[in-house]
């Protein structure tokens, strides 16, 4: 678990994602657009929120139009992480119209699916009301991680690990492959990585093979929550705690008030709905 502050996103972090979702939706060139818009003419698009949502991935959008029209000008109505309301502006964007319309549905792309990850995630946020915090996990979209996990910090929560390199997490496989927990620690301590050392535990007497191993955080996978409230007074403080598997917005409160530390959540990023916004694009005089 990592508390990244909220800042925008490198350039370089998408850049290329940007070049080669152009690509695929360009192929050889936009038949449609270069037979009915005169390649002089300029327009002036708005991005439009339809519905109630929490923007992610302005920078990425705009990134889509830039690619295509250098020149291009924006004026942001709204910034990452902003909550927007139906008919809310979020941008306007400027520039040759035949490249704001070829970019369109490559921005919208973008925007819809992050924007989609960060009102989930602001929901689960809320509904924890402080006592728990939020995480995601690596259930990601295949290249779209960074991007991913991005949203989920736009959306105020936090990320866990960013990839297999970022954190230890022994899951039930490894116990498996290993042994047991006992040994999995063991084998993850002589290893000698400078990491804190996290377990998944499948029952009540995992947790206790993790606490004598000496972790120092204990996943409580698929648990009920009368154990998950065991588990967490067996622990005591010796470890954090955190919560993993039938996670919904309707139980959170629930496992908020059982004193874990954490809740990771794969909704996040491998469900959440895309948000319902739209490009309306006008000609300039």
């Amino acid at each position: 678990m990592k508390s990244v502050p909220f800042t925008p996103l490198e350039p370089g972090t998408y850049r290329e994602i940007v070049r080669r979702a152009l690509a695929e939706d360009l192929g050889w060139g936009d038949v449609t657009t270069e037979g009915t818009v005169a390649p002089q003419q300029r327009a002036t698009g708005v991005l439009l929120a339809k519905g109630t949502c929490v923007v992610a991935g302005l920078d990425v959008a705009i990134e889509v139009f830039r690619q295509l029209d250098p020149s291009v000008t924006v004026q942001s109505g709204h910034e990452d992480g902003d909550q927007c309301a139906s008919g809310d502006i979020v941008a306007t964007v400027k520039g040759s119209a035949a490249s704001l319309l070829t970019a369109e549905r490559t921005a919208l792309n973008f925007l819809q699916r992050l924007s989609g990850v960060a009102t989930l995630t602001r929901q689960f946020v809320e509904a924890a009301g402080g006592r728990i915090t939020i995480l995601d996990t690596r259930k990601t979209t295949p290249t779209l991680r960074a991007l991913e996990k991005y949203a989920v910090r736009a959306g105020g929560g936090m990320n866990h690990r960013g990839g297999l390199d970022d954190g230890i997490l022994i899951k039930d496989n490894h116990v498996r492959l290993a042994g047991g927990v006992g040994e999995a620690v063991r084998r993850m301590k002589a290893a000698g990585q400078e990491m804190p050392i996290e377990v998944e535990a499948q029952s009540l007497e995992q947790v206790d093979q993790a606490l004598t191993a000496g972790v120092d955080v204990i996943l409580l996978d698929n648990l009920s929550t009368e154990d998950i409230r065991e588990a967490v007074r067996r622990i005591a403080g010796r470890a954090k705690t955190e919560i993993s598997g039938g996670v919904s917005l309707e139980r959170l409160p629930e496992l908020a008030a059982t004193g874990a530390d954490y809740v990771s959540i794969g909704a996040l990023t491998h469900s959440a709905p895309s948000v319902d916004l739209s490009f309306e694009l006008e000609p300039d005089a």
